[in-house]
C-alpha cells in the first residue's frame, strides 16, 4: 500500500465514525427543528408572556458577570497623583 493510499484509509475511518457527519445527525438535526417550531408554535403566548420578565432578569446578570461583581470598580494604580 502506497503512502497516499494510508493516510486516505485513516482519514476514511477516522470520519466514519463521526456521528456529526452522519445522515443520522441531519435527520436527528430535522426532527429538532421540526419540534421546535411547533412547540413554539402552540406556545407562543407562554413564551412571549414570559419574555419582558426575561428581560429584567437579564439586567442583573449581565451586570454581575460583565463587571465580575462589586468591589472591583476601583482602580488598582499606585502611582502618587500631586
Amino acid at each position: 500500500m502506497t503512502r497516499d493510499h494510508a493516510q486516505h484509509d485513516r482519514h476514511h475511518q477516522h470520519n466514519a465514525g463521526s456521528f456529526l457527519g452522519s445522515r443520522a445527525f441531519l435527520v436527528c438535526l430535522g426532527f429538532l427543528a421540526i419540534a421546535v417550531v411547533l412547540l413554539f408554535s402552540e406556545h407562543r403566548a407562554h413564551f412571549l408572556g414570559i419574555l419582558p420578565y426575561l428581560f429584567l432578569l437579564a439586567c442583573p446578570l449581565m451586570h454581575f458577570f460583565m463587571h465580575g461583581g462589586h468591589g472591583s470598580h476601583h482602580s488598582d494604580d499606585k502611582g502618587d497623583r500631586s
